[in-house]
């Protein structure tokens, strides 16, 4: 389960910090301070998806495998 928690948190937390970060610079609320929030929020953000990712990963393959 961590294996498969670490490899989603890997994919999803650059991802989810990309995304608020560019929010961020449509708004024009380019402050590196905000950026910085933005993007330790989209790594804390990041942590529970990746963790439900992982879970939902964790039972089709351990269907397949029966």
């Amino acid at each position: 389960m961590f294996a498969l928690f670490l490899a989603a948190y890997l994919l999803t937390a650059p991802t989810l910090m990309g995304i608020i970060v560019i929010a961020l610079m449509t708004i024009d609320m380019i402050s590196a301070q905000y950026m910085i929030y933005a993007a330790v929020g989209g790594a804390v953000i990041a942590l529970p998806v990746a963790w439900l990712l992982g879970r939902k990963l964790e039972h089709i393959f351990d269907g397949k495998r029966a």
